[in-house]
């Protein structure tokens, strides 16, 4: 019993990094879009998000069937949680992918109102942030886990930055506000995806030690 419960679970890892993997590939190609102006591929962007949801509800769904199969223990508990809150937190991150998909459709062939440097900056770092969380889930490190959670200051610092360069953008010139509001929704939703991270590393700590901490870039 025990031995296939560790089986499903190795199983249920590598759906998570699949599954994060189409979330990274997502986020990557809704960027692009944006700098290229692309609304076609933002449109299949758009339309492919439903395969990042499907891949969540079969990992629910495997979570689930495991529980009344297999008899979990507590700790065996702990893993399955872990596993149903990482998959929520990386479907919400498809989720602003497809958002950005749809600003680019918004946009259209409108130039934009400055020129994309932080954004795709963002980008870069919140993939990142990605990729290195799901190693640290893989290898069960929560010393990683709270060290990725400083990068999402990063993140934050350049939204600030972006924010106040459209602020200024749509102070000297009230035409630019629909494309301003456009880019600034668009650094809103890559810095929601790092956020989603920090979720994932709290999850990450509390699976490895037991601790339940918030804000842990301040530790």
């Amino acid at each position: 019993m025990r031995q296939a419960f560790k089986d499903h679970l190795a199983k249920l890892e590598q759906d998570i990094f699949t599954m994060g993997e189409m979330v990274c590939i997502a986020t990557n190609r809704a960027v692009k879009a944006l700098k290229e102006q692309n609304v076609e591929e933002a449109k299949k962007i758009e339309h492919d998000d439903i395969y990042i949801n499907e891949k969540r509800w079969a990992i629910e769904e495997k979570c689930i069937n495991l529980i009344a199969t297999q008899q979990p223990v507590a700790t065996d508990l702990r893993e399955l949680i872990a596993v149903l809150n990482i998959v929520t937190e990386l479907e919400r991150m498809g989720d602003y992918a497809e958002g950005i998909a749809k600003i680019v459709i918004n946009i259209g062939d409108q130039p934009h109102v400055k020129p994309l440097i932080d954004i795709p900056r963002m980008a870069e770092i919140a993939v990142d942030m990605i990729n290195k969380t799901l190693r640290a889930y893989a290898e069960r490190d929560d010393k990683s886990a709270r060290l990725i959670c400083k990068q999402d200051d990063e993140v934050d610092e350049l939204y600030t930055q972006v924010y106040r360069e459209l602020l200024t953008i749509m102070i000297e010139d009230p035409k630019t506000i629909t494309g301003a509001t456009y880019l600034l929704w668009t650094s809103h939703n890559l810095e929601r995806i790092a956020d989603r991270v920090t979720n994932i590393c709290e999850r990450i700590i509390f699976l490895v030690t037991g601790e339940m901490v918030e804000n842990v870039s301040k530790y």
